[in-house]
């Protein structure tokens, strides 16, 4: 490390170019060639899946995605003159559109019962010719402005479904800039400097710039889903800005002690620097262990954040050096550089302050301390036990759209399950097997949690038939999941038996339904995967059995306490609806996954920072209380800011107006700021101080047949003016 230090230092100029070029490099490739996100949640033994295969074999034209234009007249009929004319009109129109393979008008017979009782409201289906994530944005866009086209005073018009959804512009992407923007009041109150501030942000831009970049050219080549990008920009601007924290504290320190900046500079990659390879290296391998779920979705997740956290730790290790570099001795505040130029010692003293006095108060008290903290963490976990996956419909999206109020629309005057019908797809082999798909669409009429059924005619020569489901309930409903089990387990089954019928259950609800059901199912072997991993890295860093078991049971404290508030919030719906977020429901089915794998990352990042400091100073004095009390009062400070920093980025990611962006700010925001401030504040340090020695305890014959992995770099002493008058600025990397 430090000779890559010296190297950036030494050729800071060409550093700063080459990233330039990488970025500018970058832009030019991605003009050129796009990026193609593919939202794909189909699993390839699912139920569903098999029925859009089967559809797509049979009727192309019917296997690309169906969506709706809805229309409601405020007084009279939708069945009057004036406004049949003018919506069979545009519907014309839209059947003649680009990658439109078919409408079925309110006004056929084939659809005449998409007018709702009261005479007021009606929709067309809007077959598309593809799915939605192969669908070119502009033939889509085509659709919708022939339907608005057709809004007048009196007669609403709105329009749903996933391929309408997608090319719905999201709200101006101010969420970055206002977690930026409070990041940098974070930074200049810590620091005092202007420069110093911007640093940590630059950095993080700049890894953050080239990684979403390099994943959109990425997306050429495997499934990343369209939160990718969001996505990595959340994880990539709070690890970013924290890992540069970390790297300038420690070289403002060496300055602060009268070391030049390239020697400065040196030792704080070469310390704080090891400090975050280890803990981004940690990051990436919690997010890359989704592979065990073997999803196409999440893999491409699980890439484009890893090389998002891989790029913001390559910035901080070779740009930020560079730009430190230039800035020389302007790092530091105009008054600690003239305390510095007259030779005065440095104002702060390790041997008072508030944390130091709350370092001796978990000393003294370590039981009470961890017995109200863990209360706390347990409590806060309790609604875990009610969770629930699935995917929320459009009825949690922001009330503007045109797709809320298409669905409204159809809620009102359908009733909420024409949101989402579930669509059985039969092969009928002979004309028996016809008869006893007939026979269960007549059934299914009277199963509970069915509003309708509308049974397709079967062309003449085809062997596959098509049976559209409404249930009572909306998409999200847990009667909805309900209601797909029991057509799978009870009613189905009945009606194949004896037959060569052969009936699938599929439609975006059941497809969504299959895809939270196969997640919670690969849950605990996740979760065991990550424990297992981060468990082992940190018994080679600290050479101890008991650290990477606290460790575990920590991060899955403050998962547990994350998930407890994500569901009071989300699915019980404690303060969605003043959020903007829309109506109570079931958290994302990929959700628990993912914010897992970040959880476990950034958690063995504050670990890691902690506890190196401790294991440095046992290593020294082999005094467990000194070595517990001095790692707590050395990291405090920058791990309280640096979590500080982490929460203004996601919770600024709340109030973008997606509800899935913002269950991830909430989930993420909530994890750290109870991670750095009940468990690495009091119950690491409390447990560790009940322990004793056990600590750092680890049998001689495992010590002998590991290998070696260190995250404290050999010893540099500081000068004699740095060892007389402690740095104003604890330290969180491995060394002080």
């Amino acid at each position: 490390m430090s000779t890559l230090a010296r190297w950036c230092y030494q050729h800071r100029v060409v550093v700063v170019l080459l990233w330039l070029g990488l970025l500018g490099g970058l832009v030019a490739a991605s003009q050129s060639a796009g990026s193609a996100y593919n939202n794909s949640f189909s699993l390839p033994n699912s139920e569903s899946n098999k029925a859009l295969n089967l559809l797509r074999s049979s009727f192309p034209a019917q296997a690309g995605d169906t969506d709706t234009v809805v229309w409601h007249v405020d007084s009279g009929s939708v069945r009057d003159s004036a406004t049949r004319e003018r919506m069979t009109d545009t519907l014309d129109k839209i059947a003649k559109l680009p990658e439109i393979s078919g409408v079925t008008s309110p006004y056929s017979a084939q659809g005449s019962a998409q007018i709702s009782k009261d005479g007021r409201t009606a929709y067309a289906q809007v077959n598309f010719a593809k799915v939605q994530q192969d669908l070119d944005d502009a033939d889509v866009q085509r659709v919708i402005d022939t339907a608005d086209a057709a809004r007048t005073d009196g007669l609403q018009v709105e329009l749903g479904g996933q391929a309408i959804k997608s090319t719905e512009q999201a709200p101006p992407a101010t969420s970055e800039l206002i977690g930026v923007l409070a990041a940098a009041v974070v930074l200049f109150i810590a620091f005092g400097s202007l420069f110093a501030m911007l640093l940590p942000i630059l950095t993080a831009t700049a890894g953050v710039g080239t990684a979403i970049l390099a994943t959109g050219l990425l997306s050429h080549g495997m499934t990343i889903g369209e939160i990718a990008p969001t996505l990595s920009t959340l994880i990539g601007l709070g690890v970013g800005i924290d890992y540069a924290l970390f790297i300038v504290t420690r070289h403002r320190k060496g300055l602060q002690s009268g070391l030049d900046v390239q020697e400065s500079l040196v030792r704080a990659v070469n310390t704080s620097g090891r400090a975050v390879l280890f803990a981004g290296g940690t990051v990436c391998i919690a997010l890359l262990g989704m592979f065990v779920l073997q999803t196409e979705f999440l893999n491409g997740v699980a890439v484009a954040s890893a090389l998002t956290v891989a790029l913001t730790v390559l910035a901080a290790v070779t740009l930020l050096p560079a730009l430190l570099g230039l800035l020389g001795m302007r790092v530091l505040g105009r008054r600690a550089r003239r305390r510095l130029a007259a030779g005065e010692p440095m104002p702060e003293n390790a041997t008072s302050g508030p944390w130091v006095r709350w370092a001796a108060v978990v000393e003294r008290r370590p039981r009470v301390l961890s017995l109200v903290a863990l209360v706390v963490m347990v409590a806060l976990t309790l609604p875990v036990f009610s969770l629930r996956l699935g995917s929320s419909d459009a009825g949690n999206n922001p009330a503007s759209t045109t797709t809320r109020k298409a669905y409204d629309l159809l809620a009102d005057g359908f009733g909420p399950g024409f949101n989402g019908p579930l669509q059985l797809v039969a092969q009928v082999p002979s004309a028996a097997d016809k008869a006893a798909l007939t026979k269960l669409s007549a059934r299914l009429e009277n199963v509970e949690g069915v509003a309708s059924v509308t049974a397709m005619p079967i062309r003449p020569g085809s062997t596959v038939g098509i049976v559209q489901v409404f249930p009572t309930a909306s998409p999200q409903d847990k009667e909805t999941s309900d209601l797909i089990d029991r057509l799978r387990d009870e009613v189905i089954p009945t009606a194949e038996k004896g037959t060569a019928l052969k009936v699938y259950v599929g439609g975006p609800t059941a497809m969504f339904n299959d895809f939270a059901t196969v997640l919670t199912g690969k849950l605990p072997l996740f979760i065991v995967v990550i424990v297992i991993l981060g468990g082992l890295l940190l018994m080679l860093a600290f050479r101890s059995l008991l650290i990477p078991v606290v460790a575990g049971v920590m991060n899955l404290l403050a998962a547990g306490a994350s998930f407890g508030i994500l569901i009071a919030v989300f699915q019980w719906g404690w303060g969605s609806e003043a959020l903007g977020l829309g109506r109570a429901g079931p958290i994302e089915a990929f959700l628990p996954v993912m914010m897992i794998s970040i959880l476990f990352g950034l958690s063995m990042d504050y670990q890691v920072f902690l506890v190196s400091r401790m294991h440095e100073e046992w290593v020294h004095t082999k005094d467990n209380a000194r070595s517990v009390r001095v790692g707590q009062v050395e990291t405090a400070r920058v791990i309280t800011a640096a979590s500080a920093i982490m929460v203004c980025v996601f919770i600024a990611f709340v109030f973008g107006g997606q509800r899935t962006i913002a269950e991830f700010g909430i989930g993420l925001s909530a994890a750290v700021a109870l991670d750095a401030f009940v468990l690495r504040t009091i119950l690491v340090p409390a447990s560790m101080h009940l322990f004793g020695k056990a600590n750092w305890w680890l049998p001689a014959w495992l010590d002998r047949r590991m290998p070696h992995l260190s995250v404290d770099p050999p010893d540099e002493p500081f000068p004699a003016s740095a060892q007389d008058s402690p740095a104003p600025e604890p330290e969180p990397s491995a060394r002080s």
